[in-house]
């Protein structure tokens, strides 16, 4: 039996399975979530005149001194029709068109009005205060965002003020995730003693919720070769197929033989990880299936870890792996053995503690943790105070 790979090892073969989906053009609200399949240029210059940004009065540099005669108003969507010449003044509002021959702004805290009669009260004013001229956030043809960014909010309104109702983006993920195990439950208000909950298809189900895509759950399945298969079957027309369960080495563990038997080639099995040991990578076609461990924490783990990121590479993501953190350890840790170790944590911020309890079927101390701290092979025992890497569990570990 092959010994278990290092995680980057294991992360960088799946990935290199991945490849991104079809290319789809939606409307820009519609892309929420999803990745840009092609670099977004600005279609329009913005703005595209200069405009106020502050609220006050529009004036004609160099005449800066004062006083000024009010000739008229500027206000966004409606703009002065004239022009302005030396010792004349338009009331401006912020986002206003500035009028022909104007290119300084005198803000109304530092004015006093009569009347038509402007006079300065404040500071001496500077030529082009107060003015976002054209172009001033991007002009026509400018790359504002590269291929592979994940569409914000943000994003959204960029793509929209640029000049584009719809973008193109990668197509939806298709997932079907497998719960096996004669032990698992649907109903968890019907559970017998020898039955625990099928927790880990709707935790899974969530995880995958914040990435767009549409998700079918498969079971319980039982530990049975024609059940499997048909669960498989079932599952034709998903591009990851993710089963929770019976990928281990035990007697009732049928998911490797079942896939293999469906005609799915073994890319790797097993990985230097604790929680998360006995993961599965396959691929039958272009489907790819991730066979994740039974118990819910290390389910949980190698979904953050492997399931996620297949999912955001096939969704065209630039950076689909979570990003690793740096924060000061609250507690000492004791040294690490043979497979990288990611502790539950809590972080505030400042600092990062260790949970308690770190055993690998604790839903209730999983549940507490926002952070998985990073221990690497053979590490040494470490200091409260010394700086660790971990994972943020917001966002998938993508914020």
């Amino acid at each position: 039996m092959k010994p278990p790979i290092p995680l980057a090892e294991a992360q960088a073969q799946l990935l290199a399975l991945a490849l991104p989906l079809a290319i789809e053009e939606v409307a820009v609200i519609d892309a929420l979530g999803r990745y840009l399949a092609e670099p977004l240029v600005a279609a329009r210059t913005q703005p595209a005149a200069a405009l106020s940004a502050m609220d006050g009065y529009a004036l004609a540099g160099p005449d800066l001194a004062g006083p000024w005669r009010v000739i008229g108003e500027s206000a966004a969507g409606h703009p002065f029709a004239g022009s302005v010449g030396a010792g004349e003044a338009v009331r401006i509002s912020t986002g206003a068109l500035m009028p022909a021959g104007t290119d300084t702004v005198l803000l109304q805290e530092d004015a006093a009005r009569d009347r038509d009669r402007l006079t300065l009260t404040g500071e001496p004013l500077r030529s082009g205060r107060h003015v976002r001229h054209a172009g001033f956030d991007f002009r026509q043809g400018a790359m504002l965002l590269e291929a592979g960014t994940r569409v914000t909010p943000a994003v959204v309104a960029l793509a929209f003020a640029s000049g584009h109702a719809r973008i193109s983006v990668r197509r939806k993920v298709r997932l079907a995730i497998l719960d096996s195990g004669d032990e698992l439950a649907s109903d968890p208000s019907r559970c017998a003693p020898h039955q625990i909950p099928a927790s880990n298809g709707v935790m899974l189900a969530a995880m995958a919720a914040g990435i767009p895509c549409s998700i079918d759950r498969i079971g319980p399945v039982a530990d049975d070769h024609a059940a499997l298969a048909a669960a498989l079957a079932a599952a034709e027309g998903a591009d990851i197929i993710v089963t929770s369960g019976g990928a281990s080495v035990g007697d009732h563990d049928l998911i490797r033989p079942a896939l293999e038997q469906w005609g799915a080639e073994i890319a790797f099995w097993r990985v230097a990880l604790k929680p998360g040991k006995p993961l599965l990578v396959a691929r039958r076609g272009g489907q790819l299936i991730l066979g994740l461990p039974g118990n819910p924490v290390s389910s949980y783990v190698t979904a953050f870890l492997f399931m996620l990121p297949l999912m955001r590479a096939l969704a065209g993501a630039g950076q689909p792996l979570p990003r690793e953190m740096i924060a000061p350890l609250a507690t000492a840790l004791p040294p690490v053995g043979k497979r990288l170790e990611l502790l539950r944590a809590r972080w505030d911020g400042a600092s990062i503690a260790p949970i308690d309890e770190q055993d690998s079927s604790a839903l209730r101390a999983l549940s507490a943790s926002d952070a998985l701290i990073i221990r690497p092979i053979d590490g040494a025992a470490i200091e409260a105070g010394t700086a660790v890497p971990f994972y943020c569990l917001e966002n998938g570990g993508i914020a």
